[in-house]
């Protein structure tokens, strides 16, 4: 066991706890989204036009992958209980000052608060979640807690819109920064107090990059993403050209989060005893389900169906490939989990980019297809990793590497 991890963790499985960080992740992807849906809106409150509103959305991202890296360091010695609570807080007070922002600077300011805490958030709470529940309970726990980001996306961003368009954008911020307010509360009271082991590793990038498997799945995780967002950055233009009905746009963005859910639950169930297998077989779904949604076009039942694969898979492969980094950055975790915040929001950034290349050059129907392709880069990257990177599980090994006889034949002989 490495030194940067606590004493064995109790044997009651913190319900209360995780329930609380899968709100917290909710809130984060609600946060994240929000300006998006209330464009048009955020554009006439504070005088700009769209696409400078957007640029709201596009500074988000961008702290993030300026300052995850040291500010985790910077942050390292705080106790986690007390660095999860203050990241809810600095939420709450990113979203109150985005409502009451007078102008368009005083906005960008708040957001870009609010981008530091969401990278310092997924560095930290994922760590936190390996030192305060069973070792054969991880998958379980961080299946729960990874559900409040597709929530956020099925629930919280449609919601939030909704609420924007009956009260005003600036109503929304003001609710989701209340909401905030009694999440920290909550999470002051509900989560365990861990404290950093004093002989710990300190957090250390070049360390972490140098353990093996690290690089492996800091590369194919945010290839995953990558294409997800090049698809579903450009899903309204592939709905249209495809000539499925208006109402699909919505319906299917509804089916990508609901779906979402399933495979976070799928993977809850699998990635303790057969990650391996069971990466392999989500990823190569994805690739199939995106190659073949072209040929969906006008048949609407049959690309729902190719979206909940889609769905399902993109949930269920961030619970295997976040109990992978975390597997693999060994004691030097928490920098390695960081190492993969700054690659997904590089993803990302990089896949919107790249979805958009595929729509000029080729249209729409093409989107799906390019998207495909960085998936297929990152099954071989899986497939390729299985030492260190995606070793098999408990259940995985004995069928998968079964005992040489000889080793039954020789012992014997050695007695």
């Amino acid at each position: 066991m490495p030194s940067a991890m606590p004493a064995p963790a109790p044997a009651r499985f913190p319900y209360a706890a995780m329930a609380v960080l899968a709100t917290i992740a909710f809130t984060a992807i609600t946060t994240e989204l929000l300006p998006s849906g209330l464009l048009p809106q955020i554009s006439s409150g504070l005088n700009v036009s769209e696409p400078v509103a957007g640029y709201l959305a596009a500074a988000y991202a961008a702290v993030i992958v300026v300052t995850v890296v040291p500010a985790a360091r910077l942050l390292a010695g705080i106790p986690r209980h007390a660095l999860l609570v203050g990241l809810v807080v600095t939420f709450a007070a990113s979203n109150a000052w985005v409502g009451l922002a007078p102008d368009f600077t005083t906005a960008m300011i708040a957001r870009m608060v609010g981008g530091l805490a969401h990278g310092l958030l997924w560095t930290t709470m994922a760590p936190f979640v390996t030192r305060v529940v069973p070792a054969d309970k991880v998958g379980k726990a961080l299946a729960i807690v990874f559900s409040g980001n597709s929530l956020g996306l099925a629930i919280g961003a449609p919601l939030g819109t909704a609420l924007g368009g009956f009260l005003g954008w600036r109503a929304a911020f003001l609710v989701l920064a209340g909401f905030g307010l009694v999440l920290a509360v909550l999470a002051f009271f509900l989560l365990p107090r861990v404290r950093r082991i004093s002989d710990a590793a300190r957090p250390s990038m070049r360390r972490a990059v140098a353990q093996p498997g690290v690089k492996a799945v800091a590369t194919a995780w945010p290839l995953l993403v990558l294409a997800h967002f090049a698809l579903f950055t450009y899903i309204a233009p592939f709905v249209r050209e495809a000539g499925l009905p208006d109402y699909a746009i919505s319906l299917s963005l509804t089916v990508l989060g609901a779906s979402g859910l399933l495979g976070i639950w799928v993977a809850g169930l699998t990635v303790d005893s057969h990650p391996r297998r069971s990466l392999i077989i989500t990823t190569a779904a994805i690739a199939a389900s995106m190659f073949l949604l072209p040929l969906a076009s006008g048949n609407l039942p049959l690309a729902l169906a190719l979206m909940t694969v889609w769905g399902a898979g993109l949930g269920a492969i961030g619970i295997y490939n976040q109990a992978a980094i975390l597997r693999a950055g060994g004691e030097y975790q928490e920098a390695a989990n960081g190492l993969t915040v700054l690659t997904i929001q590089l993803g990302i950034t990089v896949g919107a980019l790249y979805g958009s290349g595929a729509l000029v050059a080729g249209g729409p129907l093409l989107v799906p297809i390019a998207a495909a392709l960085p998936v297929v880069a990152a099954l071989a990257i899986t497939l390729g990793g299985k030492r260190h990177a995606y070793p098999p599980g408990p259940r995985e090994q004995v069928w998968l590497e079964p005992r040489p006889v000889t080793e039954h034949v020789r012992t014997p002989l050695r007695d």
